[in-house]
């Protein structure tokens, strides 16, 4: 089988957070994703969440809440305290000065590099995220 048979895509990937409602107000109603899927499973007391950023094609994030102790300590740290998620915008000052104005916490301040312009910013959870235009 070559390259060209094959098609795949990491389509998702789980962000484990401490509380769904929490995490819906800040991907949906701050860095204004899209929720594609809130469904409740109340005998299993779980939900399934899922939000992606505004636009075509990427991959989306299934919001998993932390449901034991071992859970609980990977919130936040699920890369070991690297850039976990790498957020691509097509126009960087739009994106970095409305979530400044929302509260969002940049860590790393605005830089260009070759590649593009890039800042870091955490989420409520202490993920570490990229916020990016390619040059």
């Amino acid at each position: 089988m070559s390259d060209g048979d094959v098609r795949q895509r990491i389509a998702r990937l789980a962000l484990v957070v401490t509380d769904y409602d929490r995490a819906l107000a800040f991907y949906v109603g701050v860095l204004g994703f899209r929720c594609l899927e809130d469904t409740a499973y109340p005998e299993e007391d779980k939900r399934w969440v899922v939000v992606a950023p505004p636009g075509d094609g990427g991959a989306e994030l299934v919001l998993a809440q932390a449901r034991d102790a071992r859970q609980r300590t990977r919130v936040g740290d699920q890369a070991g305290g690297r850039v976990f998620l790498f957020l691509e915008t097509d126009d960087f000052e739009r994106d970095h000065r409305r979530y400044r104005e929302a509260g969002v916490e940049f860590v790393r301040e605005p830089k260009r590099f070759p590649y593009g312009t890039v800042a870091v910013f955490r989420d409520p959870f202490g993920n570490l995220w990229d916020l990016i235009e390619p040059a």
